[in-house]
């Protein structure tokens, strides 16, 4: 059975798709799968052992110049890619209109997707074959699981999904894994900072471990606030740009994590890395991370960041630091 998904953004959207492709994988023998996906988030798809193609597609790029000579041939190569195999399925895991009439509508093969009451946008369920009811009431993996099993007429397999990427990365780990912890400081709302200063507090509180610190970035924004949490110590490092695959790897080797909301936190989910993430505005309940060695710290009261102290942090974060192997080993 060859299947096409129809999933191409947020970062931590596509990642939370992984676990039922595994369901499937083992539910299914010899199924394959090509997977639509935003160009920039094109690595994580193949990582997945049930993943022959990735094909990149760049709406959010695309929409800017949408009648511009190159945009247009950009976007005839990719129908011309999309249609170039017949698909047993076609899954819609997105549910946006803009997927399900761009890229869905196109596909060769019977399409599947949310029902009207499921879909994040109805609408989008006026282009599939087959619409399925999934309760809205559950986390975005097992909404997804539930939309697989019944899309390709398999049981729901009980217990936690499995994301099966974590031994891609550690069969082959980084020479310092286990010797360093990771902060992921950079999200894309201001609410969802934690401050600069409690960075830098939490950074002090850590010394005494004897563990480095890494901090990874992305835009020069992220690059410039990393810089200013690391200024003056020595056993804090500002890490050059790295790919998403070289971000992942470091994020396997990390000994702890201490995260924002951000997909670099689902990313470190789907890795089981141990996981601090600090939540304010949000709510973890429905989107927050899912997998083994995931834990949550929120205000006491209110959705203000700022209230959320270094010394709590450390105070959870230690446990992770002392609970375990100096680092996880490749099963």
């Amino acid at each position: 059975m060859r299947v096409l998904i129809v999933k191409t953004s947020s970062m931590g959207d596509v990642l939370h798709t992984l676990p039922a492709l595994t369901d499937a994988m083992n539910a299914i023998p010899g199924i394959r799968f090509d997977w639509v996906v935003e160009e920039g988030f094109a690595q994580i798809p193949a990582w997945h052992p049930a993943v022959d193609r990735v094909i990149p597609v760049a709406i959010r790029r695309w929409r800017k110049h949408w009648f511009g000579s190159e945009v247009r041939e950009e976007r005839f190569l990719f129908k011309r890619e999309v249609q170039s195999r017949q698909y047993d399925r076609v899954i819609d895991a997105q549910g946006l209109i803009k997927s399900a009439a761009l890229v869905t509508r196109i596909a060769k093969g019977e399409k599947h997707g949310h029902d009207s009451r499921s879909a994040r946008e109805p609408f989008a369920s006026w282009w599939f074959d087959k619409r399925h009811e999934v309760d809205k009431q559950q986390h975005a993996v097992q909404r997804t699981r539930e939309l697989f099993a019944k899309s390709l007429d398999y049981p729901l397999p009980e217990g936690p999904g499995d994301y099966a990427i974590a031994d891609h990365f550690l069969s082959s780990p980084p020479p310092d894994a286990g010797q360093y912890l990771v902060f992921l400081h950079a999200t894309t709302r201001d609410a969802k900072h934690w401050p600069e200063t409690h960075w830098r507090t939490l950074a002090g509180l850590l010394k005494a471990s004897g563990l480095r610190i890494k901090l990874p970035w992305g835009a020069e924004h992220e690059h410039q606030r990393a810089q200013r949490i690391a200024a003056d110590f020595d056993y804090v490092e500002v890490l050059p740009k790295l790919t998403l695959e070289q971000v992942a790897r470091t994020l396997a080797g990390a000994r702890a994590v201490v995260s924002v909301d951000t997909g670099l936190s689902h990313l470190t989910a789907a890795l089981a890395c141990p996981n601090l993430t600090l939540y304010g505005p949000t709510d973890p309940g429905l989107i927050g991370g899912y997998g083994q060695n995931q834990f949550v710290l929120r205000p006491a009261s209110g959705n203000n960041m700022a209230d959320i102290s270094p010394q709590q942090v450390e105070e959870q974060l230690l446990p992770l630091i002392h609970s375990g192997a100096p680092h996880r080993e490749h099963r």
